[in-house]
C-alpha cells in the first residue's frame, strides 16, 4: 500500500512542478497581451488531475502530510524511533551427531 500511495505523491509532486511552468506561461503571455485560452485550460486540466490524485492518495490511507525525504534525513539520530534487536536464533541439535554418537554405521 506504501508504494501505492508514494506513486501518487511523486505524481502530484511532477504536476505540481508543471503546473508552476504552465502558470509562469500564462503570465507571461497576460503580460505580453497574448491569448493564454489555452495554457489556462491546460492548467484547469492539471489542477482537477491534482484533486482526483488527492482523492486517491486519501482512499489509500494517506491522511497525515508525510514527511519529505530531506526532512526524512535531517532528522538527528536520537529523534528516529529504535529498531528492535533481533532475537538470537535457537540453535537446534537436528543433524548434528551428539557427543559420543558417530554417524558412521557399524
Amino acid at each position: 500500500m506504501d508504494n501505492k500511495i508514494n506513486e501518487i505523491r511523486r505524481r502530484i509532486s511532477t504536476l505540481r512542478a508543471e503546473m508552476t511552468l504552465v502558470e509562469a506561461s500564462i503570465r507571461d503571455q497576460v503580460n505580453r497581451d497574448l491569448d493564454c485560452s489555452e495554457a489556462s485550460y491546460r492548467l484547469m486540466a492539471m489542477r482537477a488531475e491534482v484533486a482526483e490524485l488527492v482523492a486517491r492518495w486519501k482512499a489509500a490511507g494517506g491522511g497525515e502530510r508525510l514527511p519529505t525525504v530531506r526532512e526524512r534525513l535531517s532528522r538527528s539520530y536520537g529523534d528516529r524511533p529504535a529498531a528492535a534487536a533481533k532475537p538470537a536464533p535457537v540453535k537446534s541439535d537436528k543433524g548434528r551427531p551428539r557427543p559420543g554418537h558417530s554417524n558412521a554405521r557399524a
